[in-house]
């Protein structure tokens, strides 16, 4: 199988087509073709079939009609698909890395990082054996004894947003499939090659057919996803106002749903910061992936005039060496931002900002890139005296935006980031053990970083924000993911010994 499918629609525009993967074949159904640009050279570099509600339900028939054999497939043999399908991620890995770069505008560099940290995902799902081990107590009562199980769902979907086409995707199936679920993934319309790819990788390792199926499309299809009885439970990541929706209506048509949203991550930095370490480590955690990550770092919040000075200063001095450009040069620092579309939102963040009366320190509006005039690029930009009314802070920019803004305390700085809406990440650069022990104790956000800028867990513990970055009771992947993805039932058994008669309990029955 291939990523791209050629089909006469797609020659007779002389582009590929990426289709769906349904029942281990490709499709490609549509009731509509999209485009799926380079935003290195702002040109159309493939089409993508949307999926119309037929071809969505296909996929979740396919689903269901694999669940059975799948459930009683014993986990052990479950994760030696994953082992195999772990060692081809990394045998691809150049092929993946090239079609998030030539979709989403990632540099190479980034691009690996992004995969590494989803392989980190599927390795946790190798454990399935281990994770899904039941919890069983002898002699509860007279003979009696009692076990919980954590038995599958059934048919489960995942929608995946476009900053981490590989990487988000494999948060969810891997862990959903070793539980013995069957999936349907719906990746961004924006840059769904490296998915698609991802997921025929799967099968080559040996996935049966039907067990993962991935439809393209935009809100037809995930309307269908959230409101067919056949599916049990939801995975979204994307913006806040999306995630809500996704989680209302999941939940309203009775189904399981984690939802994240968006963010606005803020940095402290105290007075005692090893400034040249903050400064360093905040250029990458703004920039990097054009600032299109929910656990970027778009604001740093100077404790005293003096730290909001030599931040502001230091960071100007850094950002003179960075270089935004195309995907597949190893020398740049970060790419473009994905549409046209997105790249004047950014922009209008960054007027909104001039004119509400903040100060552009670095302008990032309309770079020069050698040989890609057409590429949809936002230099990075550093913006001092910004206050919590102005538009570019109440809002996510995902862009390469800066925001630096200054507050005599760390005491004001943790209410400016308890008042936010978001509550997704946030970090804290400081020498003072104390200081840093009180931040991580009563912040009210979901991730924290000491002295590291983004505190992303890694696989073995679960990923999620709190107030409006969540909507859902559990977190993504990480144990968490496990407890999603399965429903605990619980046993009680006991044999009576023959020919002994008992008698009737009205009484409420007390083991032990």
């Amino acid at each position: 199988m291939n990523a791209v499918i050629d089909t006469n629609a797609a020659a007779a525009n002389d582009l590929p087509l990426t289709g769906h993967l349904i029942g281990g074949r490709p499709v490609t159904d549509a009731h509509r073709l999209q485009e799926v640009w380079n935003p290195s050279i702002g040109e159309v570099g493939s089409r993508v079939a949307i999926a119309g509600k037929a071809t969505v339900e296909a996929a979740i028939a396919a689903a269901q009609a694999a669940f059975p054999a799948w459930r009683a497939t014993p986990p052990a043999k479950r994760a030696r698909v994953m082992f195999r399908f772990r060692d081809l991620l990394e045998q691809n890995a150049d092929r993946i890395c090239e079609l998030i770069g030539r979709e989403h505008g990632k540099i190479a560099h980034d691009a690996a990082g992004e995969l590494q940290r989803g392989i980190e995902n599927v390795e946790f799902a190798c454990a399935a054996p281990q994770l899904l081990k039941s919890e069983y107590s002898r002699n509860v009562g007279p003979g009696i004894d009692s076990w919980s199980e954590f038995q599958p769902l059934g048919v489960v979907a995942g929608i995946t947003p476009f900053n981490f086409p590989a990487m988000v995707p494999l948060w969810m199936f891997p862990l959903a499939i070793v539980c013995g679920n069957t999936f349907v993934l719906k990746p961004s319309e924006r840059d769904p090659g490296a998915a698609l790819y991802v997921a025929e990788l799967l099968h080559e390792a040996g996935l049966p057919p039907g067990v993962l199926n991935v439809v393209n499309g935009d809100k037809e299809a995930v309307d269908t996803l959230l409101t067919d009885p056949r599916v049990q439970a939801v995975s979204f990541v994307g913006s806040t106002p999306i995630a809500e929706y996704v989680y209302a209506t999941a939940t309203a048509h009775g189904k399981r749903c984690q939802a994240l949203g968006g963010a606005k991550n803020h940095a402290i930095v105290m007075p005692d910061a090893d400034l040249d370490n903050a400064v360093s480590s905040l250029i990458g955690a703004a920039f990097g992936s054009s600032g299109e990550r929910c656990m970027a770092l778009s604001v740093a919040v100077a404790v005293g005039e003096d730290t909001g000075d030599r931040l502001v200063a230091a960071l100007a001095k850094a950002m003179e060496t960075l270089k935004v450009g195309a995907f597949d040069d190893g020398s740049n620092d970060f790419g473009p931002v994905i549409t046209p579309q997105h790249r004047d939102k950014v922009v209008g963040f960054i007027d909104s900002a001039q004119r509400q009366g903040a100060r552009i320190v670095v302008d990032g509006r309309g770079p020069k890139v050698d040989g890609c005039a057409h590429g949809f690029y936002v230099g990075g930009t550093l913006i001092d005296g910004v206050r919590p009314d102005m538009d570019s802070y109440r809002s996510e920019i995902f862009g390469p935006v800066l925001q630096v803004m200054r507050v005599g305390t760390m005491q004001e700085a943790m209410d400016l980031i308890d008042a936010h809406e978001y509550g997704n990440g946030t970090c804290i650069y400081t020498r003072d053990g104390e200081a840093a022990r009180y931040f991580s104790d009563h912040i009210k956000v979901g991730m924290v970083g000491i002295n590291v800028p983004l505190p992303v867990p890694v696989a073995y513990h679960s990923f999620g924000g709190w107030k409006r970055s969540l909507f859902g009771d559990l977190s993504a992947y990480g144990p968490d993911g496990v407890r999603f993805y399965t429903r605990r039932k619980t046993i009680t058994q006991r044999w009576p010994s023959a020919g002994v008669r008992e008698g009737s309990q009205f009484s409420m029955p007390a083991f032990g």
